[in-house]
């Protein structure tokens, strides 16, 4: 447990929950505590999905710009905007399912965090968006990649060039959020939706994620060579024996995984 980030379990749900009140601005130190909370989740096997929380009131309104704004140049390029990256790099890494529960607003690196989730459930009241170009910069912590490919190029350029505040209905219109909810109600439905993959086949989990994830980054014909690899070493699993026989002797939906 960080000072700012710190891990909840429960019936095989982690909630990685941001905590510096009081917007949950990512300084440098939530940063780096929140690579230290994806690589717990990761090694916990407890955990089968992941719920990114950053409260009632605010999910997280962006980089720590008070943190940012003086440092030159050297300072950024060989340190800062690799941390920028790093952390997000590990959120996306976790290979199990990871939903953000988006209440308030997820702006800059707000939205970052989220994108890096599988799954985005918004309030009716959240906003998002990618507003550092009203500061002179870019998205950096893969706002520029991860947007793009959620809700494709026009508009990821459209937020990313105008910086403008994004309400839940318009995010769900465009594939940016997956589903909207009361805002009373954002943490309990991503709960919901997370626990749902308590106990599931956890290795097909991962390698399902990893196979979509990794072709994204690919040509046609090396995503389906990725995904024959992840098929294939699923046949050495426990879950593959077991979901099958009981699917060839109760019919579909009743296997009951190990995660091995």
């Amino acid at each position: 447990m960080g000072e700012f980030v710190r891990v909840e379990t429960e019936g095989g749900v982690a909630t990685i929950r941001l905590d510096r009140p009081k917007m949950n601005a990512l300084n440098a130190q939530m940063q780096r505590e929140l690579i230290e909370a994806a690589r717990e989740v990761t090694a916990d096997d407890e955990v089968a999905a992941v719920v990114l929380y950053g409260g009632e009131r605010v999910f997280a309104a962006g980089a720590d710009i008070k943190e940012m704004a003086p440092m030159p140049y050297a300072e950024m390029a060989a340190g800062h905007s690799r941390l920028l990256q790093d952390f997000t790099k590990a959120l996306a890494a976790i290979p199990k399912p990871v939903i953000a529960a988006i209440t308030g607003y997820a702006l800059g690196g707000g939205l970052e965090v989220a994108l890096t989730a599988d799954f985005r459930v918004a309030g009716e009241g959240a906003k998002v968006g990618q507003p550092e170009i009203q500061l002179g910069i870019i998205p950096g912590a893969g706002g520029t990649q991860r947007l793009a490919r959620l809700v494709g190029p026009s508009k990821a350029k459209d937020l990313i060039f105008s910086g403008r505040h994004v309400a839940a209905d318009e995010a769900l219109a465009m594939g940016l959020v997956d589903r909207v909810v009361p805002d009373a109600d954002v943490y309990t439905a991503a709960k919901e939706w997370a626990a749902s993959f308590a106990g599931g086949p956890a290795i097909a989990l991962r390698a399902a994620k990893q196979a979509v994830d990794a072709g994204l980054e690919v040509d046609l014909a090396t995503g389906l060579e990725i995904e024959r690899v992840q098929f294939a070493a699923l046949f050495a699993t426990e879950d593959q024996k077991s979901g099958m026989k009981s699917f060839m002797e109760e019919g579909p939906g009743k296997a009951k995984f190990t995660g091995r």
